[in-house]
């Protein structure tokens, strides 16, 4: 047949038909398919339907759904809580462990084989099984010729791992949300409810306990929640070193040295707090930027205290405690990450999220003015500058990010430089401070 004919005869085909072909078509797709899919019905069940993954938090005037969701959440805490070895069943673990201990001893440490780490497995009861696993066991085993491990570290893991979950438990009950978040007002509560069972805090007045509080929840707040979100990850919360300071006040023999160097100590707490009180002149609880700059040695420079006020927040134009508590955070800790955060945002005057020559020379022309006022000579910027830039070595040799200072393990110094005159003649005059430290010392060792 030729084309003309064969598209003769399709024209005799009204459009309906090939509507009806299509129509066919789909019907037999849907027939198998449905079979195919019928064959297979045994295997994929669960299939049918999605599960559910998303549940909508109940909303304020929804007062019976919270409620029932927070009397659940409080029965699944009492729940997992129960879970938990109690001081009992720890004692009767730790003799266990006495009773199955393989000799010989090193020094006076008991050690365990794991055969009879196994026996004490079964006898320890249900609640011990998640402990004694070849994973633990191996985690634990260093250079025993024996193959076995420290009884005494064991214990400790045990004990540990019982206190994380314990104070797990402990700081959901004030996770209002119930997803995993601590709110400034929920870690508040929990601290102020803390503050009795904490032996080293009994000298503190009623009346301070709200500055206290405000103290010890800022560095929490300071460190973990560098974006300011306003909440904290009870997982973090757990993972940082913060609550073990904190807890470390239940300790009645705290060594003065420990309580100083501690920032949730009384002392710690009194002495922020009444730097705070001295610095405010007018009696007014606020903080003005000329009351400010007396901090410390009283030597930073007008342009970083007109940076402070300018970047955080202020009433009026002068500082809160709380405000204050960040910059004390940030100026004590200058090697840590969330500190210099801080002050880069400080010091990045153009917000580029990097530092220039021309922002490092913005801040140390100011430190040239103090040099002069106070009888010095002028270093150089230029030397400064190549001195900061050997000692950051940024990626970009034209640019300081904040990775790079973070990196470089010298951003306490480059700050300290541009802020801080007194830190400047520090760091310019260290060697000569270095060689009468060392002077000092002979002399000491001669008498």
């Amino acid at each position: 047949m030729k084309c003309s004919e064969v598209l003769a005869t399709l024209s005799l085909f009204p459009m309906s038909d090939e509507q009806e072909l299509k129509d066919e078509e789909m019907d037999l797709f849907t027939k198998y398919y449905s079979e195919w899919k019928g064959g297979r019905k045994n295997t994929n069940e669960f299939y049918k339907t999605i599960p559910r993954f998303y549940y909508r938090l109940p909303a304020e005037d929804e007062v019976l759904l919270q409620k029932l969701r927070e009397e659940s959440r409080a029965v699944f805490l009492q729940r997992k809580s129960r879970e938990l070895l109690d001081n009992e069943e720890l004692q009767n673990l730790w003799f266990l462990l006495d009773k199955h201990q393989t000799p010989p001893m090193i020094g006076e440490e008991a050690m365990i084989n794991y055969e009879n780490f196994l026996k004490v497995g079964e006898k320890a009861g249900p609640k011990c099984k998640q402990f004694f696993t070849a994973k633990v066991f191996a985690k634990l085993l260093h250079t025993d010729s024996y193959g076995r491990i420290s009884i005494m570290q064991f214990f400790n893991y045990v004990m540990r791992k019982v206190w994380l979950h314990q104070t797990r438990i402990g700081l959901s009950l004030y996770d209002v949300a119930g997803q995993g978040y601590l709110r400034e007002s929920d870690l508040e509560n929990y601290i102020l409810e803390l503050i009795p069972t904490l032996p080293q805090l009994d000298g503190l007045e009623k009346s301070f306990y709200s500055f206290y509080v405000c103290t010890a929840v800022r560095k929490f707040f300071f460190f973990l929640d560098p974006l300011r979100t306003g909440k904290i990850k009870i997982q973090d919360i757990l993972a940082c070193s913060f609550l073990d300071d904190l807890l470390e006040l239940r300790d009645e023999e705290l060594s003065k040295e420990s309580q100083e160097t501690n920032w949730f100590s009384a002392p710690s707490a009194l002495r922020v707090y009444g730097q705070y009180l001295n610095l405010d002149k007018d009696h007014n609880g606020m903080l003005s930027k000329e009351e400010l700059s007396r901090y410390g040695t009283a030597t930073m420079t007008n342009v970083f205290l007109d940076r402070v006020f300018q970047e955080c927040l202020t009433y009026d134009g002068e500082m809160d405690y709380k405000t204050y508590l960040d910059f004390v955070l940030a100026l004590e800790n200058r090697k840590e990450p969330a500190a210099l955060q801080y002050i880069f945002k400080l010091l990045d005057i153009e917000n580029k999220g990097y530092l220039n020559v021309f922002s490092l020379n913005y801040f140390f022309r100011a430190i040239q003015e103090l040099m002069k006022i106070h009888g010095q000579d002028p270093v150089s910027f230029q030397d400064v500058k190549d001195e900061i830039f050997d000692m950051v070595k940024p990626k970009d040799p034209l640019k300081i990010s904040l990775q790079d200072l973070i990196n470089s393990n010298q951003g306490d110094t480059v700050t300290t430089i541009l802020i801080d005159l007194n830190g400047f003649w520090t760091y310019e005059n260290r060697e000569a401070l270095v060689a009468n430290d060392n002077e000092n010392s002979t002399d000491l060792d001669d008498t």
